[in-house]
């Protein structure tokens, strides 16, 4: 960690808005104007989109990440927590991911914290549900998903086999129904290198609680895609909830109960509860309040965009507030990275305004859905070419766009790989037996305990 007395421009977080403030604040920047100094738990920024291909095995994980240190060269990158803040001494308490934790001054504040998932206090969620907000857990998943095939195959107990075959996802929001589809898809295909596993034998579920899937897309290719996953095998329950999954056993409000292994949940995020200590103003939804410059209401030293921040939408008009998605962080992040500079430099601060460009959903392979500039509607194989096309190009650093086309090319000509690797979650337990003592025979314990008795 840096001691110089530069002023110090401090970014909690190194998601879409941290990683591209920075950039665009190191660019700006004049030599030795201010030190940059960025905080967050992972030392990677994540490309959250491509999760549910990740999931799939579409995408190689590491080629969905963007290493901090390595693209923020200029920056300071610590690995830890921002706990809280004081806003009158400007100083952040940072719990590093070892050690004891200091406090860090700072002179300009950034926050990017993002969101976490938003869960509610259902009975077994806690203890067999499966997120879909990282990298790890996308891979998990996928892990899991064909082990369960794995256990079907080798079992001869039709309840374990039926419940290692049921799938179920908790929403029917972009994460939800990418989840699904691109699963169901990995599953349809795994199943042809099996023997007794068959796509007839597995069960796919979709469970959302308002009245239509994929809201943003609009009435009709909500509809449309609904269809498309229904003709599929795949159930969808709208205006429906889950109560409980106590064991795996998943009982819904609309009285269905089916046993599951693959319980995921995706029903909604909130921002980062962390934001209650830091000082800030906040929103009814726990979301830092900001002005249409992304300075946060009270502060001229304070930013905050992306998920963690209430902006008001001036595009759409009074009221209404940007959307937590990837278009509108990129874009708020390189706006906030010039209202910095000019912050540092006195000059006035620009407003945030963006259109929405309209929205893409992948469905599995060649099958997608889009909505371009709110009125031209893509469906099919046309739909997908343009979600690849529009995410490839959206990925950090040029590295990790040409090995995400690099993937994807290759997946042309080869076979999509069908193992799973869910020993990687605990990987050391075979070496822990093999190194654990050997217990005594049970014989000899026998014949010196009778020794002792006649003696």
């Amino acid at each position: 960690m840096s001691t110089t007395e530069r002023p110090r421009i401090l970014i909690v977080g190194g998601g879409y808005v941290g990683l591209y403030a920075a950039m665009r604040i190191l660019k700006k920047m004049r030599y030795g104007e201010a030190t940059v100094t960025v905080v967050d738990p992972r030392s990677y920024m994540t490309y959250l989109p491509f999760l549910p291909e990740a999931a799939a095995g579409s995408v190689a994980p590491r080629n969905l990440v963007a290493p901090l240190r390595r693209v923020l060269k200029k920056a300071e990158v610590l690995t830890g927590h921002v706990t809280s803040v004081d806003q009158e001494r400007k100083v952040a308490t940072v719990q590093p991911a070892a050690g004891e934790a200091y406090e860090l001054p700072f002179d300009y504040l950034v926050v990017a914290m993002g969101s976490v998932s938003r869960t509610f206090p259902i009975p077994g969620l806690a203890e067999h549900g499966i997120g879909m907000k990282s990298v790890e857990e996308a891979i998990s998943l996928r892990n899991h998903v064909i082990a369960q095939l794995d256990k079907a195959e080798s079992t001869n107990d039709e309840k374990v086999r039926k419940q290692a075959l049921t799938f179920v996802v908790i929403g029917g929001g972009f994460a939800g129904i990418e989840t699904i589809a691109e699963i169901e898809d990995m599953a349809r295909d795994s199943a042809k290198i099996y023997h007794n596993v068959k796509r007839e034998d597995m069960r796919f579920i979709v469970v959302e609680a308002a009245n239509r899937i994929l809201p943003e897309m609009g009435p009709d290719l909500g509809l449309w895609t609904k269809e498309k996953l229904e003709e599929r095998g795949i159930e969808i329950y709208i205006e429906t909830s889950m109560e409980s999954c106590v064991d795996k056993h998943v009982v819904l409000k609309n009285g269905i109960e089916v046993d599951a292994s693959t319980i995921v949940w995706t029903a909604g995020v909130k921002p980062n509860p962390a934001l209650a200590n830091f000082g800030l103003p906040l929103g009814p939804r726990g979301h830092v309040d900001t002005k249409p410059t992304l300075q946060v209401q009270g502060f001229d030293n304070v930013w905050a965009a992306g998920d963690n921040a209430q902006v008001p939408d001036l595009a759409v008009g009074e009221g209404a507030w940007c959307p937590p998605n990837a278009q509108h962080a990129v874009r708020q992040a390189i706006v906030l990275g010039d209202n910095v500079i000019s912050g540092m430099r006195g000059f006035p601060q620009k407003e945030y305004k963006h259109k929405n460009l309209g929205a893409v959903a992948g469905l599995g392979l060649h099958k997608g859905v889009a909505i371009l500039f709110g009125k031209y509607k893509l469906k099919g194989r046309p739909a997908w070419w343009f979600h690849r096309l529009y995410h490839g190009s959206r990925v950090p650093t040029m590295n990790r766009k040409v090995r995400v086309f690099a993937d994807w090319t290759l997946a042309m000509f080869l076979k999509r790989e069908t193992v799973s690797l869910v020993e990687m979650e605990s990987p050391r337990e075979t070496f822990v037996e093999a190194a654990a003592p050997a217990p005594k025979p049970v014989e000899k314990a026998t014949e010196k305990a009778a020794e002792k008795v006649s003696a």
